[in-house]
């Protein structure tokens, strides 16, 4: 391999060399006082190789920040490291030959930053977010951003509407080699495997693509494990491409494979940090040196030596004579769960001995190992298990993680192949309860859109972002009115289906009059508002009637007053007009 990249690098003014990596998660556990400075101390190592290796840039995969909303303390370090690395005299022989505008329309200073007058820039950072960093909330923006005004990163992949997405790559070329590198930042799973199935997302190529080395970025789930749409299948990539990063998956399989259908090579260098305790994150991490030379490549894995060292062995307690001799002798046995216990012990014994042997030697490489015991203790049998918190005392000084080393599990044929990194915590996750309750034929929207609230409630949850279902609400009754009245303008009917879904032919019967429920309409046709309604449940008015200082769309209902039965209130709008009132109904 290393005479294989000096015989591409032997032409370093046509070789451009990019340091690849993903997933950085900084901020990961920065509370913790043992784990707290892990992932910044594996980041900065990262800019120390490229600044090591003089490479011509840093290409990131996505997650960068582990939260959506990261503390003043990491990004606070992750800027001042990327300002010790990746500043300073040493030019960039890299020509930029797209339009900046169009390749950062995201940023109010759409210019690479090594091309900016202002900074001086030796290895210039490109990349696009993750589902873990990116852009939400009160102008749609992200920690990212913050990174690219300030000049230190070139943030590119952003989408700024889901409809349809047409990428166009940044176009940069080094002595007679020109790359074409396209980047989509995460867009949730399912929505985006929609969407390349109704080919709504386009790679847009050049005239002469076979002159361009093509990288694609992209952060998505790659497995096919996890549901049928929610993930993306190579398959749904164009061929042109030649190189496909692939971040988001943490199982580090950093050595390119080659998709025979497609023709092009995937790799896929898993996080920089160990932010589970699964098989998948135990691989050995590493990021990726390559070296491009016209439409020839090459690659040289380098290994990570800060990363924390982590060990874990599943172990079955039906798989051990002598347990399996005492529970046919007595299963009520006392002395089975003391067995079962000092069973573990000597088994996490040795598993810190087997990171003690691995450790690099690296003098930021921390010395207590993240230790995992899977115990299945499945089988016709019923053992008292010990607490996994008092057995963690035991080790305290002695692993990372004491509170969690040990795992029970049963039934392992139902859990077997759930390895996969955050599998287990999607299992159960909010906006899956939201969908399912919204499935129930009493529980179906009339007027919102249930995908739209349903992402709402992730971003609530996952980004913390409290004004995300007001926010989503209030749009969608603001956009149900203004098509109402266009409706009214142009004579046609009115509509009465939830917003982005089709609609149906409307009924010559009036809507039917359910007891206890709000009616929300419009004024014109007749003062008592007789014909045409917009149903909306209590919920539903309750919700649009908290945000009344943000949302003159909604106000209404927070207006009504005392609610008579059967008695019809009319209130304008804060502008005056008088065109919406609600009738609650016997």
């Amino acid at each position: 391999m290393q005479g294989k990249m000096d015989k591409v690098e032997s032409d370093p003014k046509n070789t451009l060399r990019i340091l690849i990596a993903t997933d950085c998660h900084l901020g990961y556990k920065e509370k913790d006082p043992e784990r707290g400075e892990d992932s910044l101390n594996t980041f900065e190592e990262i800019l120390q190789h490229a600044q090591r290796q003089e490479v011509d840039m840093v290409l990131l995969g996505g997650d960068l920040f582990h939260e959506n909303k990261p503390s003043r303390k990491i990004l606070h370090g992750c800027m001042a490291l990327i300002r010790k690395y990746c500043m300073g005299e040493r030019p960039v022989h890299i020509e930029f030959l797209s339009d900046q505008a169009v390749n950062f329309a995201a940023s109010p200073f759409p210019v690479v930053n090594y091309k900016d007058p202002n900074l001086k820039v030796q290895i210039p950072v490109f990349t696009i977010h993750g589902n873990h960093d990116d852009p939400a909330g009160l102008g749609n923006l992200s920690a990212l951003n913050i990174l690219s005004v300030s000049g230190l990163v070139n943030y590119f992949g952003k989408s700024e509407t889901l409809e349809s997405v047409e990428i166009s790559p940044l176009l940069m070329k080094k002595g007679r080699t020109k790359l074409a590198l396209y980047g989509l930042g995460s867009i949730r799973d399912e929505r985006l495997h929609r969407m390349f199935v109704e080919k709504k997302i386009k790679l847009k190529p050049e005239k002469d693509q076979d002159s361009w080395f093509n990288i694609f970025v992209i952060h998505q789930n790659r497995a096919g494990n996890r549901g049928e749409t929610n993930y993306i299948p190579e398959e749904f990539l164009p061929d042109f491409l030649n190189l496909v990063v692939w971040g988001h998956e943490h199982d580090c399989k950093i050595k390119p494979v080659k998709n025979v259908r497609k023709g092009f090579y995937i790799t896929q260098p898993g996080s920089s940090v160990r932010t589970s305790l699964a098989h998948g994150e135990a691989i050995k991490k590493h990021v990726t040196l390559l070296g491009v030379k016209g439409k020839k490549h090459i690659f040289r894995e380098i290994p990570l030596e800060t990363v924390r060292p982590f060990c874990i062995e599943d172990v079955v307690l039906s798989g051990d004579g002598k347990f399996m001799q005492m529970i046919k002798a007595n299963p009520n046995d006392p002395k089975i769960s003391e067995y079962v216990e000092d069973y573990c012990e000597a088994k996490v014994d040795s598993l810190i001995a087997q990171a003690d042997a691995e450790h690099s030697g690296n003098a930021k490489q921390p010395k207590l190992p993240l230790i995992r015991l899977r115990v299945d203790c499945s089988g016709e049998f019923d053992i008292d298990t010990f607490s996994p918190h008092r057995f963690g005392q035991k080790f305290v000084d002695r692993v990372a993680n004491p509170k969690d080393i040990i795992l029970f599990q049963r039934n392992k044929a139902q859990t077997k192949g759930k390895e996969s990194t955050g599998e287990m915590a999607n299992s159960f996750r909010p906006e899956d309860l939201v969908l399912k309750y919204l499935a129930e034929e009493k529980n179906k929207l009339s007027l919102l859109s249930g995908k739209d609230l349903v992402d709402a409630v992730q971003e609530f949850v996952d980004k913390e972002e409290k004004d995300a279902i007001r926010t989503v609400v209030n749009h969608q009754l603001e956009g149900a009115q203004q098509r109402e009245m266009r409706k009214r303008q142009a004579g046609g009917d009115s509509i009465d289906e939830p917003v982005h879904k089709p609609k149906r032919k409307k009924s010559s019967k009036e809507p039917e009059k359910r007891k206890g429920q709000k009616v929300f309409l419009k004024k014109e046709q007749s003062q008592t508002c007789g014909e045409t309604a917009i149903l909306i449940s209590d919920e539903e008015m309750d919700s649009a009637g908290d945000s009344d200082s943000e949302a003159g769309t909604a106000s209404t209902s927070s207006r009504v007053g005392e609610r008579e039965r059967g008695r019809v209130k009319a209130e304008g709008q804060e502008d005056g007009n008088q065109n919406d009132c609600i009738i609650i109904l016997d």
